[in-house]
């Protein structure tokens, strides 16, 4: 017997949400979520699609009701959804085959399909869309990439903390390029064990200890005392909310990689790790998204 394939198609997302969705669906185990990828439904009308691959069932009253708290969580209320049966082939390969490489900086992020591509010099990164928060394709993780670019021309780091690593694209890129020790760490056990697989997979996990906890709450991150790089690629509000403890750990002259604010909030961001004795040192943004450096 076949297996089934299920494609929930999520429309009319505004810009910049396309994650959310992922994110949203991909972390319920019990929809079998394995895959996800978007596209822009057509050029007078830029709202997005987000594609989710299912294998083996999708249960349409789960997904009714996944719909309708997204709607009130993620204030998006006017998305619309509806699911297709595909015909037996490997969905979740050419979704991820769909996804192109990224090049920020030195770092050059790719899926198992452009391992071709690789170009001589970079510090390439090995990453399936579909798993963890953090292919690279996002405009948040490819500002913290280009803006930790930016800071190895003149700086050099040994103990870096990725604060919601997710698939730990930032924690591999610090071990690799700096090269440090570096704890990742995320609330959301299914992201850790992706993390940990993506650091033995680009042969980073000898130097990257990846660890489920809520901010800074963690033995390993308490017994290193300090971090000289700090990594946080969140949202706002928890990133204002973990202002004190990530100012606690971040050494003096040490630096901050703060993103996943959009820019009109910047400034409440920036307003309460100033209060911790930081100074910004670069902003910048892309696809509407803000990345800010800090240093202490």
């Amino acid at each position: 017997m076949m297996t089934p394939y299920y494609k929930i198609i999520v429309s009319n997302i505004a810009p910049g949400s396309e994650d959310i969705v992922s994110e949203w669906f991909e972390g319920d185990e019990s929809l079998g979520v394995t895959a996800s990828a978007f596209g822009v439904t057509s050029p007078a009308h830029p709202a997005l699609e987000v594609e989710l691959y299912c294998v083996g069932g999708c249960d349409e009253d789960a997904v009714a009701r996944r719909i309708d708290d997204l709607r009130t969580a993620a204030s998006l209320p006017d998305i619309g959804w509806h699911i297709e049966k595909l015909e037996d082939r490997d969905w979740v390969a050419e979704s991820q085959a769909g996804l192109p490489p990224i090049t920020a900086g030195r770092f050059f992020v790719h899926g198992a399909h452009d391992r071709a591509q690789r170009p001589a010099g970079a510090v390439c990164i090995e990453i399936e869309a579909g798993q963890a928060f953090g292919s690279g394709h996002h405009g948040t993780t490819t500002g913290c990439l280009m803006a930790f670019d930016r800071l190895l021309a003149g700086r050099t780091f040994t103990n870096v903390l990725d604060v919601g690593c997710g698939s730990a694209v930032l924690a591999i890129a610090a071990a690799l390029a700096a090269p440090a020790r570096v704890i990742a760490s995320d609330i959301d056990p299914v992201a850790v064990t992706v993390a940990r697989e993506n650091t033995e997979k680009n042969g980073a996990a000898a130097s990257v200890t990846c660890c489920l906890a809520e901010g800074t709450d963690h033995a390993a991150i308490r017994q290193t005392g300090t971090f000289d790089l700090v990594f946080a690629n969140i949202l706002a509000q928890p990133l204002i909310s973990l202002a004190p403890e990530l100012t606690e750990v971040l050494c003096e002259g040490g630096c901050a990689i703060l993103s996943g604010l959009t820019l009109d909030q910047e400034a409440g961001v920036l307003s309460a790790y100033r209060q911790g004795g930081l100074a910004l040192l670069e902003r910048s943004s892309l696809e509407g998204w803000s990345t800010l450096v800090l240093c202490k």
